[in-house]
């Protein structure tokens, strides 16, 4: 059966992983690469706290896709070489 509902305990389980990908990337920034790693974890910092906002409004659709697009910049910082991990499970990996 497919999960296909955003609910209050999907966005608290991709919360859990972004954040655990967040605290990851920020201990293993390419060195030379600070003031990109910088920027992306500005913008996923800033799409965590509107998800949270969305979520406060009980927009749960907004607060999911935020998660998304903050995961994709990461995923994004991964694959451009700005951070240095090669967890499968948690990021896009070459």
């Amino acid at each position: 059966m497919i999960d296909n509902k955003i609910t209050k305990q999907k966005l608290e389980r991709y919360y859990k992983l972004t954040s655990r990908a967040l605290g990851i990337v920020k201990k293993k920034i390419i060195k030379g690469k600070e003031r990109e790693a910088r920027e992306i974890i500005e913008m996923v910092e800033n799409y965590v706290k509107d998800s949270e906002f969305f979520e406060e409004k009980g927009d749960y659709v907004n607060a999911f896709a935020a998660l998304n697009y903050a995961h994709g910049w990461l995923d994004s910082g991964v694959r451009l070489g700005v951070f240095d991990v090669n967890d499968d499970k948690l990021f896009t990996v070459r």
